[in-house]
C-alpha cells in the first residue's frame, strides 16, 4: 500500500477501493468522506474502483480519509497523493482484483464442494457418522475465513457507522444459518450450515463474475491505456538513443520509423508519411502528414521516416486527455440515477425489515401460510410444506436477505456509461458529462457554427471560369503564377488548387500587390492583372461585360471571385471559398431524419451564410452574429423550443454559446477553450460525428432505463416470492448474482448499436 501523510499537500488524493462495485457502494464511500471537514469535492469511478478527493487548506490528511472509508466497511487498497505519485496502472489493478476474487472463490469452493458431496448421500441414502461435525469443520473456513472474513468485517464497520451495504445482507444470510446449525449438537434439528457455506461461496462467485463482467464493460479504456508507446528514439547530443516515454522532454526530436507508434504528441520537423489516426478519430484511412503538421502520440507511422519534435508529454498529451475525459464520463451521474440512488440508500434497511417481518409472520401465522407452500410444491421441487415452522421461518427470512440485490440497481447506470463512453472514445466521440446523455434524447434543435464546423475553415479554390475562346487551365496557370508571390490566404488557395489539379505554372516577374484590391506581374512576357471588378475597370481592361453574369453567380453563392486579365483583356474568373466539408450535407440530412431542426449561427455575412445553408439543407440561418450575440440566439431558441438545444462549434468565440446550450458539442480540432466548455468533443471534427454522438447518447440512455427497469422489477418480484417461502436461499443467492450479471450483460449489448449516419432513423 502506498500512502502519503504530508499535511503540506492537498492532493488531489486518490484512493483505490476494490469493494466499491456499484453506485450504491460509491454512495456509502462518498458519505463516509463527506463527514470530514474541509472536503472540497469527491469523484468516484466504479469502473476502476477509484475515489478522487480534493480538500481545502485546512482539510483532512490522507490517512484520515483512508480511515473514514475503512470505517464505512470498505478496504482501501491504495491511498496516494496524485501530485507526487500516479500510483499503479488501472489495467494492472483490475487484473489484481480479478485474481484476488478468483482466489477467494476457489478457496471457498473446495470445502463447499465437499459439503455438497457428503450432503447428498446423507440426506437421501445413508446417514454418515459424525456428519454434523464434519460439515461444521468444512463450513467454518468458508463462512468465517477467506472471503467470509472480509465480508463480515465490512458488514460490522458499515453497521457501526449506521450505513448498510450488500455485505450486511450476505453476513445476515450466512452467519445465522451456521450458528443455528450448531444447535444441532444439542437438539435434533435441521442443519443450515450447508446453506451458510453455499451462500457465501455463491456470493464470492458473484463477486468474481461481476469483476470479470465489469472488466468487459470497461475494456475500451483499458485498450486506450495500452495504446501508448513504451519507448522513444530521440536525438541526444547528436546521437540516436532509445529512452522510456516517461523520460521524454518537450523539444526532444523523436525518430519515428515506418510501422512505429509515435511516442507522444508533436510536430513533424522532417519527413513525410501517412499516419494511422484511427485510435483518435475512428477513421480507418491513414492521413497524409508532412513537415510542420501536428501528430498525436500512439498513432502509427505507416511508411516514411519522420523526425517529430515533442510538444506535449505526460498528462498533457491527447491520449491522456481522452482517458481523463472517458473517466470523467464514467464517474459522472445521469439525472435518472438520482431516483435509483434514493431507493438504494434505503434498500438494505428495508430488506432487513422485510426479512424480520417474514420471520415473524411464519412463526406466528404458519398455518395460514402453508396453503401457499402446498400450491408451490406442485412445480417447485425445493418447496417442502411438511417442514417445521422454525425451519420455514428461517428459510423465508434468509431467502429475503440473499435474493435482494442493491448491486443490480447500483450497476444499472455506471455500466451503461462505461460501455457508452468507451464506444465513443473508440469512434472519436468523447462524452464528458453523464447529464448530456439524458438531455440528448430530448433534443429538438441542433445549432451549428459555420466556419470550421460545416465548412473546412480555410479558403479553397472551388471554381475556374474561362472567357469564350480561353482554356480553364490557362486561366488557372496564369493566376497561380502571379498569386504564388503573394502571402495572402486567398492567393495560397489558388496556388494549392492549381497544384491539386496538376496545373503547372511559370515564375512571375515584376510582382506588385495592389492593397486590398488585387495583384499584378509579368508571366512569360505577358502582363497579368488579377483583382476585383472595380480595379480592372479602373485599369481599362476589356471584355469584362462578358464575365459579369458568371461573376454575379459566383458571388451569389457566397464565394470570393476575382477576374484574371492578360495583356489588357479579361480571360476568366477564379473563385475561392471556405469549402463545405464533404460529409456536411449527409450529416444535416441524418439530423433531419432524427426529427431535429438544424440552425446555423455565424458571424459571416448573410449572403455567404445562406449560400452554405441552402447547399447543405439547413432550416434556419442567423448571420452576422457576434460572440455575445450567439449566447442570446441560443437563449432565444431555448425559449422557443424549451431546454432541448445543442450547440456545435469549434472556436474561442463559440465557448460561451457551448456553455449556454443544453448540450455543448466541440469540434476536437478547434480551440482548447471550446473543448473545455463542451459536454461532448468530436476528435475528428467531422459533422457526421454529431449524429454518432446523438445516437450513442440515445442508445446509452435506453440501456440505462432498461437496466433500472429490470433491476427494480427483479427486486419487486423476487422479495415477495422469497418472503412467502417459495424460494430456497441457495436458489436466491444464485438469482441475486444472475441479476447483477444480467444488468452488466445488457450494458455490453450496447456495442451492437448502429451509430453511423447511414443507420436508420429512430
Amino acid at each position: 500500500m502506498s500512502q502519503n501523510q504530508d499535511t503540506n499537500h492537498t492532493g488531489p488524493y486518490r484512493l483505490v477501493v476494490p469493494g466499491m462495485g456499484s453506485d450504491h457502494c460509491a454512495g456509502i464511500v462518498r458519505s463516509s468522506i463527506e463527514r470530514l471537514d474541509g472536503i472540497e469535492s469527491i469523484r468516484t469511478n466504479i469502473s476502476n474502483h477509484r475515489v478522487q478527493v480534493k480538500v481545502g487548506d485546512n482539510g483532512p490528511e490522507l490517512e484520515s480519509i483512508r480511515k473514514a472509508v475503512e470505517n464505512a466497511g470498505y478496504e482501501v487498497d491504495e491511498a496516494i497523493d496524485e501530485s507526487r505519485d500516479q500510483g499503479r496502472d488501472s489495467a494492472e489493478m483490475e487484473e489484481a482484483y480479478l485474481k484476488r476474487a478468483l482466489r477467494r472463490f476457489v478457496i471457498a469452493a473446495i470445502p463447499t464442494t465437499l459439503i455438497m458431496i457428503l450432503m447428498m448421500p446423507h440426506m437421501f441414502w445413508q446417514p454418515i457418522p459424525g456428519y454434523l461435525a464434519i460439515i461444521a469443520i468444512l463450513a467454518f473456513p468458508v463462512v468465517f475465513l477467506f472471503g467470509g472474513w472480509a465480508t463480515h468485517v465490512s458488514s460490522w464497520k458499515a453497521i457501526k457507522n449506521r450505513t448498510a451495504n450488500m455485505d450486511v445482507l450476505i453476513s445476515m444470510g450466512s452467519l445465522p444459518p451456521y450458528l443455528i446449525g450448531l444447535a444441532g449438537f444439542i437438539w435434533p434439528m435441521t442443519s443450515f450450515m450447508e446453506m451458510a457455506a453455499t451462500i457465501m461461496t455463491f456470493h464470492l462467485l458473484g463477486r468474481y463474475l461481476e469483476t470479470r463482467a465489469k472488466g468487459r464493460a470497461s475494456q475500451a479504456i483499458k485498450k486506450l491505456l495500452t495504446l501508448s508507446a513504451k519507448t522513444a528514439r530521440v536525438e541526444r547530443d547528436g546521437e540516436e538513443v532509445e529512452v522510456p516515454v516517461e523520460e521524454l522532454e518537450i523539444g526532444d526530436v523523436m525518430i519515428v520509423r515506418p510501422g512505429d507508434k509515435i511516442p507522444t504528441d508533436g510536430k513533424i520537423v522532417s519527413g513525410s508519411s501517412h499516419v494511422d489516426e484511427s485510435i483518435a478519430t475512428g477513421e480507418s484511412m491513414p492521413v497524409e502528414k508532412s513537415t510542420d503538421d501536428e501528430v498525436l502520440g500512439a498513432t502509427i507511422n505507416k511508411e516514411g521516416r519522420l523526425k517529430v519534435e515533442a510538444t506535449r508529454i505526460g498528462g498533457d498529451t491527447f491520449l491522456s486527455q481522452v482517458i481523463r475525459m472517458v473517466e470523467e464520463a464514467q464517474s459522472s451521474h445521469v439525472p435518472i440515477q438520482e431516483f435509483a440512488d434514493k431507493v438504494t440508500a434505503r434498500f438494505v434497511p428495508a430488506v432487513i425489515v422485510i426479512a424480520l417481518i417474514s420471520l415473524g409472520g411464519w412463526l406466528l401465522f404458519a398455518d395460514e401460510l402453508r396453503p401457499i407452500l402446498d400450491w408451490g410444491a406442485g412445480f417447485l421441487p425445493w418447496v417442502n410444506p411438511e417442514a417445521s415452522v422454525p425451519v420455514l421461518a428461517i428459510l423465508a427470512a434468509i431467502a429475503v436477505l440473499v435474493i435482494a440485490c442493491p448491486c443490480a440497481l447500483g450497476l444499472a447506470t455506471p455500466t451503461a456509461l462505461m460501455v457508452g463512453s468507451g464506444m465513443g472514445a473508440e469512434r472519436g466521440v468523447l462524452i464528458r458529462s453523464g447529464e448530456a446523455i439524458q438531455t440528448m434524447k430530448d433534443l429538438k434543435v441542433v445549432v451549428l457554427d459555420k466556419t470550421g464546423t460545416i465548412t473546412r475553415g480555410e479558403p479553397e479554390l472551388v471554381d475556374v471560369v474561362a472567357a469564350e475562346g480561353e482554356d480553364e487551365n490557362t486561366v488557372l496557370a496564369l493566376a497561380a503564377a502571379v498569386e504564388n508571390a503573394s502571402e495572402h490566404p486567398l492567393a495560397r488557395a489558388v496556388v494549392e488548387g492549381a497544384r491539386a489539379r496538376g496545373v503547372e505554372f511559370a515564375d512571375v516577374d515584376d510582382f506588385e500587390s495592389v492593397t486590398a484590391r488585387g495583384v499584378r506581374g509579368r508571366v512569360d512576357d505577358h502582363s497579368i492583372l488579377i483583382g476585383n471588378r472595380r480595379l480592372l475597370d479602373e485599369e481599362g481592361i476589356s471584355g469584362l461585360e462578358a464575365l459579369d453574369d458568371a461573376l454575379a453567380d459566383q458571388e451569389a453563392q457566397g464565394r470570393t471571385a476575382v477576374i484574371v486579365s492578360r495583356d489588357g483583356a479579361a480571360i476568366g474568373i477564379v473563385a475561392v471559398a471556405d469549402a463545405i466539408k464533404k460529409d456536411s450535407k449527409a450529416a444535416v440530412e441524418a439530423m433531419h431524419a432524427l426529427d431535429l431542426r438544424v440552425v446555423m449561427i455565424t458571424g459571416d455575412n448573410e449572403r455567404a451564410a445562406k449560400a452554405v445553408a441552402e447547399e447543405v439543407g439547413i432550416d434556419e440561418v442567423h448571420a452576422g452574429v457576434l460572440p455575445d450575440g450567439k449566447v442570446d440566439e441560443i437563449k432565444a431558441l431555448q425559449e422557443r423550443f424549451g431546454s432541448h438545444v445543442a450547440m456545435v462549434g469549434d472556436g474561442i468565440n463559440d465557448a460561451p454559446a457551448l456553455k449556454q446550450a443544453d448540450v455543448g458539442i466541440a469540434i476536437g480540432a478547434g480551440a482548447d477553450v471550446a473543448i473545455e466548455a463542451a459536454d461532448i468533443t468530436l476528435v475528428s471534427g467531422e459533422l457526421p460525428k454529431v449524429v454518432e454522438a446523438i445516437r450513442l447518447s440515445q442508445a446509452t440512455f435506453r440501456k440505462i432505463v432498461q437496466n433500472l427497469f429490470w433491476a427494480f422489477g427483479y427486486n419487486v418480484a423476487a422479495i415477495p416470492i422469497a418472503a412467502l417461502g417459495l424460494l430456497h436461499p441457495m436458489i436466491g443467492v444464485i438469482a441475486m448474482t444472475a441479476s447483477s450479471l444480467s444488468v452488466i450483460g445488457n450494458s455490453v449489448l450496447l456495442k451492437r448499436a448502429r451509430l453511423d449516419v447511414s443507420a436508420s432513423s429512430r
